[in-house]
This record gives structure tokens, C-alpha cells and sequence, in this order.
């Protein structure tokens, strides 16, 4: 008998897929493993009661190490199983605030990305990104013009940095900037495990008339290894209900206007 045929071999299994890949998905690991999804999903919520890995939406991610730190960056398809429908929610917050004729500008994270899946309703946009992601979204729209900055691509975010990139940011003029971050603290403010990134991020607020911040609660009181902006650069912060009300109060003080959604 294959040891994948017994209930324990196949969570053994599962337990070294997500080690060796950060995530796994539910259909995938029914189609490979030849059980259900409801058998897979029954071996992953007994692994997460073992607390052996973390439940996400449509399947699982590894479970954080005591001693790993908070801002170790992860790459971006396992970035985007987590707190998808507080993402998606943003997204759909941070699309209406567009208007038809302006140019915008998406960042490469993963919650900027929902902004470019709720566009149908836009007839006329100018859509500037560094994110290979939202470039493909854009595109299927067949509507608007589409323009991917050159540059180095990273591998872990699917985005294009570098002097290259911001050589090309340069170029433009911006009605409002979509910015994903990492980590963000009212004191220490915007930051990200990524120097690359930063950098072109910097000149990403550089060149936007508006700056719209879209993250979920989770980076909040969070420092990464390299600084962007101070949070007097951004206008507009929008996140989900679980922002904390100190934080919100004191965004507030700072003139940055504040939206959250619920789930």
C-alpha cells in the first residue's frame, strides 16, 4: 500500500509541501493526493489543531517560528492566501476613488492588486504599475492603456525595481498612487523588508498627486528593515475595521483621511 493511501502518510505529506513551498492549496493537494476536498480539508484543520501550519482561504501556510521575525518578507503567492477578503474589501474601498480619465499608479503588493480587479466599471484610465500582477489584471480589461515600468524584476513579489524603474517613474505625472506596504507604524511609518522596493517606492510618492496607503490591520505597529516614507506623505490610508482606535485617532491628527471596511 502507498504510504500516501493511509490518512497519516498523507498529512506527513502535506506537512512537507508546505515546508518546502511556504503554502499549499486545497485542489491542488486533493487532485495530487486523489481524495476529496473535504478529506483535504479535514487533514489540514488537523494539522492546524496540532498547530502544525495556519488555516488560510482555500488552503494552508506555514506556521510562523518562535524566533522568525515579523518583518522576514514572504514571497508573493504566499502573501496572497493571507486575509484575502480583507483584501479584497480594500481593493474594492480603494477603486472608488478613481475617476475615469485619471492616471493611477498600483504598486507591486498584493492588496494594491485588488484595486485593479474592480476597474469595470472605468471606461477611460491611464493604469502605470511595477507589478508584472497587476499588469496582467489591467490587461484583461482590453480598455485601457497599460504601461509596465522597465526595470530588474524580483522574483518574490513579481515586481520590477531598481534604477531603471525609477528612471522610467520619472517620466510621469500621476493623479493618484495605490501603495501596498508591509509594515506600518504611525512613528516609524512605512517600510518594507526590501531596500529595492523602498527606493522605488519613494519615487513612486514623488510623482502622485494623491497617495492612497492600502494594507490590512495585520501591518500595523510593524517596522520592516527599509524605511519609505513618513506617514505625512499619504492622504489616504484605507484598511479593515480591525485597525486599532489609538492608530486611527492618531492618523486622524495628522489630516490623513481614514476609510475601513468590514468584512
Amino acid at each position: 500500500m502507498d504510504i500516501f493511501d493511509s490518512a497519516q502518510g498523507r498529512r506527513s505529506a502535506i506537512l512537507q509541501k508546505v515546508a518546502d513551498n511556504s503554502s499549499v492549496n486545497v485542489t491542488e493537494l486533493s487532485r495530487e493526493f486523489g481524495v476529496s476536498e473535504v478529506t483535504i480539508r479535514k487533514d489540514l484543520r488537523i494539522l492546524k489543531d496540532r498547530k502544525l501550519l495556519v488555516r488560510v482561504h482555500g488552503g494552508a501556510i506555514k506556521r510562523v517560528r518562535e524566533n522568525e521575525t515579523e518583518t522576514e518578507e514572504r514571497n508573493f503567492s504566499f502573501k496572497r492566501l493571507i486575509n484575502v477578503k480583507e483584501k479584497e474589501a480594500i481593493g474594492r474601498a480603494a477603486a472608488a476613488h478613481i475617476k475615469n480619465g485619471d492616471t493611477i499608479l498600483i504598486d507591486s503588493g498584493t492588496t494594491a492588486l485588488e484595486v485593479t480587479r474592480n476597474l469595470d466599471r472605468f471606461h477611460d484610465l491611464t493604469i502605470i504599475t511595477n507589478s508584472v500582477n497587476a499588469m496582467t489584471e489591467a490587461l484583461k480589461y482590453k480598455r485601457f492603456r497599460v504601461i509596465l515600468l522597465g526595470g530588474t524584476v524580483r522574483e518574490a513579489s513579481n515586481s520590477i525595481v531598481g534604477p531603471l524603474t525609477e528612471s522610467n517613474l520619472k517620466l510621469f505625472y500621476c493623479d493618484k498612487l495605490f501603495l501596498g506596504v508591509d509594515s506600518f507604524s504611525v512613528e516609524a511609518g512605512l517600510s518594507t523588508p526590501s531596500m529595492e522596493e523602498a527606493s522605488t517606492n519613494q519615487v513612486m510618492i514623488s510623482r502622485a498627486r494623491e497617495v492612497i496607503a492600502v494594507f490590512d490591520s495585520t501591518k500595523v505597529n510593524k517596522r520592516a528593515l527599509s524605511f519609505i516614507a513618513m506617514p505625512d506623505k499619504i492622504h489616504t490610508v484605507i484598511t479593515d475595521s480591525h485597525l486599532p482606535a489609538n492608530v486611527r485617532n492618531q492618523l486622524k491628527a495628522l489630516k490623513i483621511n481614514v476609510e475601513t471596511v468590514s468584512v
